[in-house]
């Protein structure tokens, strides 16, 4: 592909029908039961992330701990997506998102029996947030590449950002029954919980009708179909700007929630019914940031939007870095969860237009390298920096990153687009 494309909105339009435009991707059966079983699942996910995070601060006190937990619970996006990539492009991804989905819930069960035992601490929670991590990097380019199966080229965009509104949707009630039930019967039912729940949505994937897809085969390595994936998002400039700023937002902004139950606990003197009501805050806002950008009927405009939803994020973490009452957190997050929502399905939305079915799979790896797997390196360095300046002052830091990384997306993309959109034809 073409290295001097400068326009995220080159590629042609595609129009939809009028009717229910936010939901069109509904209208395909397989996306009905994977969307019914994903919301389920996810809210057990986020509960049992929700409990993870305040038990690992109820057992250690530690901002740098939680930076630890981050960094165990991503790093292996960072080194194994592109095996997971390669997997997705080389084997049936229905049977790989059914295989994920499984031993999810295998961990989910463990870590329940460890904490309802009493034998869990820290160290064992590292660990199995380490081995769920794993499990994701396998998880998530193969689930992403298999959308389109599920739904088709046309419908895509719509598929990703109603996918984006359960994925917040769950994020919303997660964390709120997490706070509920941790204070109620304590956190290992919250894993146990979260074992059941992949029970939906490994019945919804096999009762899905699939046509078989003609797989190529290949003797390249992992390594290898990695370095295709690569060197083709590189290769075009819409998507390596969408990615390079989708990596400083992960790096940096993404991190806010490391610092929940400080927030929580030590600055708005709460508990974890306010731990839970905080994420929850930020995933109502995501859910509404989804479904806003799902009503989009054509790719034209993505530059700016992507442009405009970073600036306000990154506002908005600042504005947050500095709040001492409840309800100025909760609004400031309700943004902040909107924004950064909006700009990770526009994102999304670009890079699987762009792609062939060939490389989907090893470019959705390149995605999830650079959104997920840079996310530990900044829980390291968050938790770290947090150790000595305080998590305030951090988010604070972190966030002005990311508005740097904004404006300069401004002037070498959107102004750029602007400038060549103006200049008359030869």
């Amino acid at each position: 592909m073409n290295s001097d494309r400068t326009a995220v909105s080159t590629a042609v339009p595609a129009r939809f029908p009028a009717p229910s435009r936010r939901f069109r991707a509904m209208q395909h059966r397989n996306f009905q039961l994977f969307i019914a079983g994903q919301l389920i699942s996810l809210i057990g996910t986020w509960m049992q992330t929700t409990a993870q995070l305040w038990l690992v601060y109820k057992l250690t006190g530690s901002a740098a701990l939680l930076g630890v937990f981050g960094f165990a619970s991503q790093v292996p996006m960072l080194f194994l997506s592109s095996i997971g990539g390669y997997v997705g492009d080389r084997y049936d991804r229905h049977r790989g998102v059914i295989a994920t989905q499984t031993i999810s819930m295998i961990l989910a069960f463990a870590l329940a029996g460890l904490t309802l035992t009493k034998l869990i601490n820290e160290w064992e929670l590292i660990v199995v947030a380490f081995l769920v991590g794993i499990v994701n990097a396998f998880d998530v380019p193969i689930r992403q590449a298999f959308l389109v199966h599920m739904v088709g080229k046309e419908d895509l965009p719509n598929a990703i950002a109603l996918n984006s509104s359960i994925f917040n949707g769950a994020r919303v009630a997660g964390p709120a029954i997490a706070g509920f039930a941790i204070a109620w019967v304590g956190e290992g039912w919250c894993f146990f919980l979260n074992g059941l729940s992949f029970v939906a949505v490994i019945v919804a994937l096999l009762m899905m009708r699939i046509e078989r897809r003609e797989i190529k085969p290949s003797t390249d390595s992992p390594l290898r179909s990695f370095v295709q994936g690569f060197r083709f998002a590189m290769s075009d400039l819409p998507m390596r700007s969408a990615l390079l700023l989708l990596s400083v937002l992960s790096l940096f902004g993404l991190q806010y929630s490391v610092f929940m139950p400080i927030y929580a606990q030590d600055i708005l003197k709460g508990n974890a019914r306010t731990l839970g009501l905080l994420m929850s805050s930020a995933g109502i806002g995501a859910v509404l940031g989804a479904l806003h950008f799902a009503a989009r009927t054509h790719y034209k405009g993505l530059a700016r939007w992507i442009a405009a939803t970073s600036t306000t994020c990154s506002v908005c973490l600042i504005l947050f870095s500095q709040a001492k009452t409840f309800w100025l957190c909760v609004a400031v997050l309700f943004v902040v969860g909107s924004a950064a929502t909006s700009q990770m399905a526009a994102t999304n939305t670009l890079i699987q237009n762009r792609v062939p079915d060939e490389l989907r799979s090893r470019v959705m790896a390149v995605y999830a390298t650079m959104f997920m797997g840079v996310q530990p390196i900044g829980a390291l360095l968050a938790g770290g920096v947090a150790k000595r300046i305080g998590a305030p002052y951090t988010l604070t830091a972190f966030g002005s990153l990311v508005l740097l990384g904004s404006l300069i997306f401004i002037v070498r993309v959107v102004m750029r687009l602007r400038e060549t959109q103006a200049a008359p034809a030869d």
